[in-house]
């Protein structure tokens, strides 16, 4: 092998050690303006924050009934890229033309899309959801086991719906990290991890087992109306004091 090829094998081989190795930090860089994080606080004041708002999609279908594996990994492929206030009316409505697997197996594609046509990407995913409902009329006899290995054998469901679906319908431990969970708990400096894959394995090892399905349920109204993407409300935010906002330079 020659010596240009030797280091960009090295090079290689440690840019995929930095992805699959995320930082960890379990108490969040000092700040003399900042009181220690405790996160068994901060969720408190999270939970208070979120009281007034809207849950997140999953866990309001879950509310109205369709809380079965199914239906709330369903729920969670249609709101990959979309909002819940689109994917939510999108989901009851397809859940009204075919509550079942075996209903949603006997649908064709193209009838699935008519009814989530408002969500992104809705005519892959009305192949994907029609795909997963033969396959669970076919091999698992109508109902989904409580398996995430299961789950994420079906096309397109990985880590996240898997967890949020197990932990939503079987009251399984999972840690479910979509953007906003990923970008809160980064901005806190409660984990430092580039991706949501990478926090997710932060999360793992620092976060409370207890939290592990509600930190979803918790951050994702929390992410959208306060400690937004773009310009979050630092002012008003109920844990600034704990938080050591990484990254951020433009606050409200």
């Amino acid at each position: 092998m020659t010596t240009s090829r030797r280091t960009g094998t090295r090079r290689a081989e440690q840019t995929t050690s930095a992805r699959r190795a995320p930082a960890v930090v379990s108490e969040p860089p000092p700040r003399p303006d900042k009181v220690p994080f405790d996160i068994d606080d901060v969720l408190a004041r999270v939970r208070e924050a979120v009281r007034d708002f809207a849950d997140a999609a999953m866990f309001a279908l879950a509310a109205r009934g369709h809380d079965t594996v199914f239906e709330q990994l369903v729920a969670c492929i249609l709101s990959i890229r979309t909002l819940d206030e689109v994917s939510l009316p999108a989901a009851l409505a397809l859940f009204e033309r075919a509550p079942t697997p075996e209903a949603l197996a006997r649908l064709s594609p193209q009838a699935i899309d008519e009814r989530i046509r408002p969500v992104t990407f809705h005519e892959a995913k009305a192949h994907q959801l029609h795909a997963i409902a033969v396959r669970t009329r076919d091999a698992f006899g109508g109902t989904l086991p409580c398996d995430a290995q299961v789950l994420q054998s079906f096309k397109g469901v990985g880590p996240k719906c898997a967890h949020l679906a197990l932990g939503i319908a079987c009251g399984h431990e999972a840690i479910s990290v979509d953007i906003h969970v990923h970008r809160v708990t980064n901005r806190w400096g409660y984990v430092k991890a580039r991706s949501p894959e990478a926090t997710m394995e932060a999360l793992q090892a620092v976060l409370p087992r207890k939290y592990w399905v509600e930190l979803n349920r918790l951050l994702v109204p929390f992410g959208k109306h306060v400690c937004t993407g773009a310009r979050p409300r630092c002012s008003t935010c109920p844990v600034l004091r704990a938080c050591r906002q990484v990254g951020v330079t433009n606050p409200r």
